[in-house]
């Protein structure tokens, strides 16, 4: 299924039903009191978590939804049923916002977590809840109240605990190929990854999630290459892995200019753990002076496997902790 990150749509909460003007009509009674039933509440729309989904395609493509109106209540004091709520299944890290007024609503980052979006129209009073002391006969209700219309704007930010980042062309996805059971698309040129791509890496028991990035470039957020379209997929990384190609002028220099433009981006993002991987040393193998940078660094060729299990096992670690 193609990868979809931002989708628009417009949710309708149900109607309340209407109350009911009714009056007992029963043999040896002529004159009854009121007996009309209240309307049912109409359904609410609410977005759940689902962990099998990983892109917002099919609300892409289905842009409308509505639950169900509440039934009007009837005689003999026959109160009308609530309408169905409505579940709207949309994948974990979602953000939602009103798109008419950019209000932040909620975001759902566990499994069948609801958030409501559209609170359904209460029902309206039947004429039973008006009758007083002195109106013993009344002859009036309430209509039900329209349920909530909205137009909501959903963005995706992946939950990933590991994520890797790096230039184009890099050799993230051969290493995310090589890491997991991943299997992305690869060619020797920039932009081969035009989406995410999840794979999972296996430790023991345990299960990690690692996303391979879109490669990206100088004033990437500015909006230039893949721009920002990408970059908000790392703020929920647990892990950050910068993947840079030794075989490059300057492996340094590019580094840094990952570095400054997540700062660009989100300054926050840079607290997270952080680990260094300089690959293709089957190209070029060389250490680096790397020791002010702090954080652990590996060399490894994705190509051949060469570093490969010293950097898993050092990233198993520092997923541990």
């Amino acid at each position: 299924m193609k990868f979809i990150d931002q989708a628009i749509i417009e949710v309708e909460a149900g109607n309340g039903g209407n109350g009911c003007i009714s009056f007992r009509r029963e043999k040896f009674v002529p004159k009854g009191g009121p007996d009309g039933g209240d309307g049912g509440d109409g359904g609410s729309v609410y977005l759940i978590g689902d962990a099998k989904l990983e892109t917002l395609a099919d609300l892409a493509y289905r842009r409308r939804y509505r639950a169900k109106r509440g039934e009007h209540g009837m005689g003999k004091n026959q109160h009308g049923e609530k309408g169905a709520d409505l579940l709207i299944p949309v994948p974990l890290g979602t953000d939602i916002y009103n798109a008419e007024t950019d209000e932040y609503i909620g975001e759902i980052i566990e499994e069948n977590r609801k958030v409501l979006v559209a609170k359904g129209g209460k029902g309206g009073r039947g004429n039973t809840a008006f009758k007083t002391s002195t109106n013993t006969a009344p002859r009036i209700r309430e209509l039900g109240k329209e349920g909530e219309r909205k137009k909501l704007r959903l963005v995706l930010r992946l939950l990933a605990d590991v994520g890797l980042v790096g230039l184009p062309n890099a050799g993230k996805s051969t290493l995310l190929k090589r890491i997991t059971a991943a299997s992305p698309k690869i060619a020797p040129y920039p932009f081969t990854t035009l989406s995410p791509v999840l794979g999972t890496l296996k430790d023991q028991f345990l299960r990690y999630t690692v996303a391979d990035l879109p490669g990206i470039i100088e004033n990437a957020h500015k909006g230039k290459g893949l721009g920002l379209t990408f970059l908000r997929h790392i703020e929920r990384a647990g892990l950050l892995v910068f993947i840079v190609d030794i075989s490059r002028p300057d492996p340094l220099a590019d580094f840094k200019t990952l570095i400054n433009e997540i700062a660009s981006y989100n300054p926050e993002i840079l607290k997270k753990k952080r680990i260094l991987v300089f690959n293709k040393i089957d190209i070029v193998n060389t250490k680096l002076p790397t020791d002010a940078l702090k954080m652990p660094t590996y060399y490894v060729s994705a190509l051949t496997g060469e570093g490969i299990d010293q950097f898993v096992s050092g990233l198993k670690k520092e997923l541990r902790v």
